[in-house]
């Protein structure tokens, strides 16, 4: 309870401060919305909102989905055979490093307008995170449980479903917490880039119609959309590896 208790009484502070300092500063509402005026903005066309948030919640979930199982998939292969790690990893890294800004646009052109740009920015966004977490973890079992393995007779794959892959279960939890705090930027860069559907074409379409408190309403729900799919994350976690915490310390 207390684990819930302090994030929400942190919110609650970092709210008030919001309002107070509006109200004692005499902002405008064109400049810095209030916390009334953002719910305000969002009780009139709730249903518009929510929609646009549904958009942006499929694609952020579907890209995350495709990254995290080809992520771990791809560390798999990376840990199997060295040499094609020493090959991969650079070409990975590369592409890492790549601003995933610019390749919005080029998303579009190649893919058109819709959902599938928007799904694609993830994978690359979340990708990395994933493989480089699921590699460390599952180059990491202790150097026992391997040997353990071998005197049992266990074939390569029976050692990594049977030890490696659970060993590394804690390593691969951290890339995809990270990995879909990550994912709403994606979706949200490439909405911006192709601004007809989500909540980062809101945020657009109403700058542009300098509707500031809507604005304000779009980037409320996108914050608490990440909130959420990060502690589902993390519940997730809690639910298939009690034992991790006990291991981590």
């Amino acid at each position: 309870m207390k684990s819930f208790a302090l994030p929400v009484a942190g919110a609650v502070v970092a709210i008030a401060v919001w309002w107070a300092a509006t109200a004692v500063l005499g902002v405008r509402p064109f400049f810095l919305p209030s916390p009334p005026d953002i719910v305000a903005a969002f009780l009139a066309q709730p249903g518009y909102l929510l929609r646009e948030a549904w958009a942006t919640l499929t694609a952020t979930v579907i890209g995350f989905l495709v990254a995290a199982v080809g992520g771990v998939l791809l560390a798999v292969v990376l840990t199997l055979a060295q040499s094609v790690s020493r090959a991969t990893l650079p070409l990975l890294v590369a592409l890492n490093s790549v601003p995933k800004v610019a390749l919005a646009p080029l998303l579009v052109l190649w893919l058109g307008f819709g959902a599938a740009p928007k799904v694609v920015l993830v994978v690359l966004i979340c990708f990395f995170p994933v493989v480089v977490a699921s590699a460390a973890g599952l180059g990491s079992t202790p150097a026992e449980l391997g040997e353990l393995g071998r005197s049992l007779s266990a074939s390569r794959w029976q050692q990594y479903a049977k030890i490696r892959l659970p060993w590394a279960l804690p390593q691969v939890f951290v890339g995809l917490k990270i990995a879909i705090s990550l994912a709403v930027i994606g979706a949200v860069v490439a909405e911006i880039n192709q601004p007809n559907h989500g909540l980062g074409a809101v945020v657009v379409l109403s700058g542009m119609s300098f509707d500031t408190p809507l604005a304000f309403a779009a980037i409320a729900l996108l914050a608490l959309l990440s909130v959420g799919l990060f502690y589902a994350v993390a519940g997730l976690e809690r639910l298939l590896l009690p034992w991790a915490k006990a291991i981590t310390g």
